[in-house]
């Protein structure tokens, strides 16, 4: 007996527009449960500290060791680190918490390439969606520093701006670190977006540059001298309507 490759027979294009719905309508249940699960392993972890950077930067680079030194000054001092939880100045990040007093939290995310989970961290979450994964690196962080890093960085960075400039979160602060690297991208911010009037004069002072990393822990002291790390009723508020 001979057995014959059955050739398969396409969808009919409105089946295969009703199983697409399908698909899209099940990934909002995986959403929510990438929301539900986080929410719920990170609400012990404040204050807390986001770092952001680069995924390619090598252990022994100037810049991998001056995050770790900065994360290990803050987790000292009483802040939860948070990383990206990859490689990079995300693991130095991690690697500066791990080693110091308080939690490391890493945030995975599933890529085709770059994102490999380091060791160090205390608290590990990994997400399939990048706006879920944004969520909570505002959302539990007291401030956030921002090292030298590309697209992913510049995007976080962005991102942070935007919901402190339109008042969706808390006025936080802002760090960059290694003024020469950012050096170009605020003289365009001041000599064009302000110039252009894309933003207010104002919005500039969002940022801060800060090299030190003593000077880093010190500044995010002085921003809560008169408050607590502790939302408001109102900020939290807030928070829910990211």
């Amino acid at each position: 007996m001979t057995t014959r490759n059955k050739i398969p027979v396409p969808l009919a294009p409105e089946l295969m527009e009703k199983s697409w719905s399908a698909r899209e309508s099940w990934r909002v249940f995986g959403i929510m449960a990438e929301f539900v699960e986080a929410t719920e392993r990170l609400n012990s972890i404040r204050p807390a500290v986001s770092i952001f950077g680069s995924a390619r930067t090598p252990p022994g680079h100037p810049y991998y060791q001056l995050t770790e030194r900065i994360a290990r000054l803050l987790s000292d001092a009483g802040f939860s680190v948070i990383s990206g939880g990859g490689p990079g100045v995300m693991e130095a990040a991690n690697k500066g918490a791990f080693f110091g007093k308080s939690l490391a939290v890493g945030l995975n995310i599933q890529l085709p390439h770059e994102q490999q989970s380091n060791p160090y961290q205390d608290i590990s979450q990994t997400f399939s969606h990048f706006f879920a994964r944004k969520v909570m690196f505002v959302k539990f962080a007291s401030a956030y520093v921002v090292m030298p890093g590309g697209f992913g960085t510049l995007d976080e960075l962005m991102e942070a701006l935007t919901l402190v400039q339109t008042r969706k979160t808390r006025r936080i602060p802002i760090i960059l670190v290694q003024s020469a690297f950012w050096s170009g991208l605020l003289d365009w911010i001041r000599t064009t977006l302000v110039a252009e009037k894309m933003i207010d004069p104002e919005d500039v002072d969002l940022i801060q540059v800060i090299d030190e990393p003593e000077k880093v822990v010190e500044a995010i002291f002085s921003h809560y001298e008169t408050r607590g790390f502790e939302p408001s009723a109102a900020e939290r508020e807030a928070l829910l309507n990211l």
